[in-house]
């Protein structure tokens, strides 16, 4: 009986899906977001979320024990330098998982997994509405073809008149 055993296997061997899950892991480090299937996304954050724990104290063990999962020491310094300070403060759940639907051939469920910090659609920022970019679109006001032809009417700024246009 598998009491306790929650490891998705994948329909691999042991050597094949530590092989599979440190090239998933170098990829997500380098390109910060990756298209695979829902299976191997959820053996993926529980493989790479513990080495983003680790990277956030930056030690000569950590280092080292990092790279025993990933061998790829261009991911390490990305890890460690980039990725570790931008979560520095995160207690925790550093990707995120979002379903795409299934794909074509063999109707396998994808999604893409992707490091929470590096989105910017789903920043504090954005849902605030800070972004500089955005402005208040209004419906209201003068139309582009009053303030084309100089008409003074459309124009915000009042019309000063000098005392001879009043004399006359």
């Amino acid at each position: 009986m598998r009491h306790g055993r929650h490891v998705n296997q994948l329909s691999r061997t042991h050597a094949h899906r530590d092989a599979l899950m440190m090239n998933m892991a170098n990829s997500l480090i380098e390109h910060k977001r990756i298209q695979t299937t829902v299976a191997k996304a959820k053996s993926l954050r529980k493989y790479i979320e513990p080495l983003i724990t680790r990277a956030k104290s930056d030690t000569t063990h950590d280092r080292r024990t990092v790279f025993s999962y990933l061998n790829s020491k261009e991911a390490i310094k990305e890890l460690f330098g980039d990725i570790a300070e931008k979560v520095k403060t995160r207690p925790g759940g550093y990707t995120r998982i979002l379903r795409t639907g299934i794909r074509p051939g063999d109707d396998a469920d994808m999604c893409i997994i992707e490091l929470v910090d590096y989105n910017a659609t789903y920043t504090k920022e954005f849902k605030r509405g800070v972004t500089a970019e955005k402005k208040k679109r209004t419906r209201r006001g003068a139309s582009s073809k009053k303030t084309e032809t100089g008409d003074a009417a459309a124009t915000d700024t009042p019309v000063k008149k000098t005392p001879k246009q009043d004399d006359i």
